[in-house]
């Protein structure tokens, strides 16, 4: 064979060399080297404004959805990681430092209620989810839902506002992991760590989709085991098994008591709640590159429920027991990672258990690192299915031959350079106002998905299917996408509400009211205002029932001999395994 032919550099190469070809075996460095090189099946051809019509302004949908349904996203993650990113994937700060602020905001009943409210709009709405991403295990999953089924105007805006959520987490994630290490008083300058947090997660999210799931394998079993330990751990110590053996019981429930603040009090903890959540629906984002979706992707869906029951509610009512709403350190932190103000910390503390503080701090440094990781994977996934629609820049649908959205990736590296502000003597207000752009990102794009489902399920009924053709169907139905829906719209209203008239709004000032307004609602205006901008230049309408496309990217069963094989197969089940499978 010809020399020439061989060369990794070759026009005529499109993969590298194997072992049974002629060419000889390249050295490492340039199959590193190689590797970044575009995907040749990776270039997008169709999906983007066409002059088809008056204006020369129409937005194609079906070539978008063939664009992302055609992604060279790689198929690399297993059914143990997407369980795993189920379970424990979004468990961070806002669970074990931020649910402090909200118990001494609300009170401990307040704080049971709306996380109990929110994780179940929350099921619901992973239930929709998992039914479409199924059928079709596209790349964007939701954002691309939400164009297909609903509006190319409101998809563009749902993806911007998802992938700046991320775009904006990552930079703040890397600060609060350089928070943490100040629990152990090293005197090493913030700027020092945030470099070295920054360069841990771009290597890990260089390793392509299989590094990001062995690292959120890895930290999910960290942060599954220490909430377990937790909850076990704040039994005893209620019990009155502590090292001084007093027995503490609902004491604090009665004393300083239950709520705090009154219903306004309970308002306030609802966002904060969907902060703590935030992250759940990466699941559904990861169905693009998991190797078995329509296996995989129900157990994870299902798992929710028992992630919202078991890591929140409970160890949540535990928090409760242990620490009172009126204790001053759970406002004391300087930061969303501050361990000093987590409840966690504090029922250790108080419980006079030496170290165990020190190791729920470095649980907290895990799980920071962990959402600054799905930071990187969300913000990068949803670029580049926002670019193969057409609503982002081509450049960012570059991926190479790992199937890694690369320019994306380096666009998440450089806005999370953002991170070096921890240095700045103007960093919380710079922060305040960046947290302000993604504050209600989540609860948007969780009623997205419920409307999305909605309109799908129409499309589906009106087009002549039955469900019996679904290889997994929501166990909520419709019924539970209208419930997360109209319950996503009502915490819309009551954050309106305690923006507009905070808690102790009396004694702020005009300014103050204004800045307090704008830091927790901004995100509603910018959201509307992409919609408005985008519907009007490209005169986009809602699609129709009867337009909808329900071929373009759907996974590939022979119906209906496949499907009648596996319901077959679970009617042969024993009757414990059919009662596991309807809950796991």
């Amino acid at each position: 064979m010809d020399p020439k032919e061989c060369s990794i550099g070759s026009s005529n190469v499109s993969t590298l060399p194997t072992e049974n070809d002629n060419c000889p075996r390249p050295s490492l460095a340039r199959r590193v080297i190689d590797s970044f090189r575009r995907d040749p099946g990776a270039h997008v051809t169709k999906g983007f404004h066409t002059g088809t019509g008056a204006d020369g302004k129409v937005f194609d949908i079906e070539g978008a959805a063939a664009n992302t349904a055609d992604s060279s996203l790689q198929r690399r993650l297993k059914g143990r990681h997407l369980q795993m990113i189920a379970i424990g994937g979004s468990i961070g700060t806002g669970l074990f430092v931020a649910s402090g602020g909200v118990l001494a905001s609300g009170g401990p009943a307040s704080v049971i209620i709306a996380y109990s409210l929110i994780g179940g709009m929350l099921y619901t709405t992973i239930q929709a989810l998992g039914e479409m991403a199924v059928l079709f295990p596209v790349a964007g999953s939701f954002a691309s839902f939400s164009t297909r089924f609903l509006d190319p105007a409101w998809g563009f805006a749902m993806g911007w506002n998802y992938a700046l959520q991320w775009l904006i987490i990552f930079p703040l994630e890397i600060v609060s992991a350089s928070f943490t290490v100040g629990y152990w008083s090293a005197n090493v300058s913030p700027a020092a760590w945030v470099t070295v947090f920054w360069a841990i997660v771009i290597a890990i999210n260089m390793c392509g989709v299989l590094g990001y799931g062995e690292a959120e394998f890895s930290f999910s079993i960290v942060k599954v085991a220490a909430i377990l330990g937790f909850i076990v751990l704040g039994i005893i110590l209620n019990c009155g098994g502590g090292p001084d053996g007093s027995y503490i019981g609902g004491k604090y429930w009665s004393n300083p008591g239950a709520f705090n603040n009154e219903f306004k009090g309970l308002c306030s903890v609802f966002v904060n709640a969907a902060f703590a959540y935030a992250g759940t629906e990466l699941v559904g984002l990861a169905a693009a590159e998991t190797v078995n979706p329509g296996k995989s992707l129900p157990t994870a869906a299902k798992q929710v429920f028992w992630r919202i029951t078991i890591f929140y509610v409970v160890s949540l009512t535990i928090v409760g027991l242990l620490v009172p709403y009126d204790e001053p350190r759970l406002l004391s932190g300087a930061s969303t990672a501050d361990a000093k103000a987590s409840p966690f910390v504090i029922a250790i503390t108080n419980a006079g258990i030496d170290a165990l503080d020190s190791v729920m701090n470095a649980v907290i440094m895990i799980s920071v690192l962990s959402v600054g990781n799905a930071s990187v994977y969300g913000s990068s996934r949803t670029l580049a299915a926002l670019a193969e629609q057409g609503q982002a820049p081509r450049i960012l649908a570059y991926i190479d031959r790992q199937g890694r959205p690369m320019v994306a990736i380096l666009v998440a590296a450089a806005v999370g350079c953002l991170c070096f502000l921890a240095v700045s003597s103007r960093r919380a207000d710079a922060f305040e106002w960046m947290v302000a752009i993604s504050g209600l990102s989540s609860i948007l794009t969780w009623g997205s998905i419920c409307l999305a489902h909605i309109r799908f399920r129409a499309g589906w009924k009106i087009q002549g299917h039955s469900l019996d053709e679904l290889a997994f169907t929501s166990q909520a139905g419709v019924v539970g996408s209208w419930i997360g829906l109209t319950l996503n719209i009502l915490i819309l209203i009551v954050q309106f509400w305690v923006s507009f008239a905070p808690i102790g709004y009396a004694s702020l000032t005009a300014q103050g009211r204004v800045e307090k307004f704008f830091s927790s609602y901004l995100t509603m205006p910018v959201v509307m205002l992409c919609y408005f901008l985008y519907k009007r230049y490209y005169r986009t309408s809602f699609v129709k029932a009867e337009d909808m496309d329900l071929h373009t990217g759907r996974r590939d069963f022979s119906f209906p001999h496949l499907l009648a094989e596996e319901r077959q197969e679970r009617a042969n089940w024993p009757l414990w395994k059919r009662i596991y499978k309807l809950f796991c």
